[in-house]
């Protein structure tokens, strides 16, 4: 499996206990297997690395975007990771990407009004290493710095997104 991390450096050498507890498939070292996506919402001056990892013999969870992919996000933010796994693949939860501040897993909505707010927008694949035999079996390939940026698609994308949080937290707000 290809992937791409995105960061600050270049790093051949990951480390799964760098990563926040709380994120929302608890520690591990993040990678994504959309290249666009890597580059897209990397910024200036930020390093996009590749790897190859070898999936043969790793207990892998994948998640759908669906109630228990919710359930163990909502989890994860608060730092009760309870999966057994040494890779999780999954959708990355759109607030983290479009920052809305927390909102969905803030405890100011319900759950399933949260679980509404996360359906909103694009779906993206993140994959968390978990394990240190993860990590062994990720090869890095190379890494590229970021030197020309187009930010016009990313603003595009992020001002989607925030009309339809918008739209879809009034009906949530007026329905109560």
């Amino acid at each position: 499996m290809k992937l791409f991390h995105t960061g600050k450096m270049e790093i051949r050498e990951p480390d799964v206990g760098h990563g926040r507890k709380n994120a929302d498939f608890g520690p591990g070292f993040y990678l994504t297997p959309d290249m666009d996506f890597a580059y897209r919402w990397a910024g200036a001056n930020a390093v996009v690395n590749e790897y190859e990892l070898d999936e043969e013999g790793l207990r892998i969870h994948r998640f759908r975007r669906d109630e228990d992919w919710f359930h163990y996000i909502f989890h994860n933010r608060r730092a009760e990771d309870s999966l057994s796994a040494d890779v999780v693949i999954g959708p990355i939860a759109n607030d983290t990407i479009f920052e809305t501040l927390g909102i969905i897993s803030s405890g100011f909505l319900q759950p399933s009004d949260a679980m509404k707010l996360l359906m909103i927008g694009p779906e993206y694949t993140q994959v968390a290493l978990k394990t240190e035999k993860a990590v062994r079996q990720l090869r890095w390939l190379r890494a590229e710095k970021i030197t020309k940026w187009n930010d016009e698609q990313r603003r595009a994308e992020q001002a989607a997104y925030d009309a339809d949080f918008a739209r879809v937290l009034n009906e949530i707000t007026e329905a109560e």
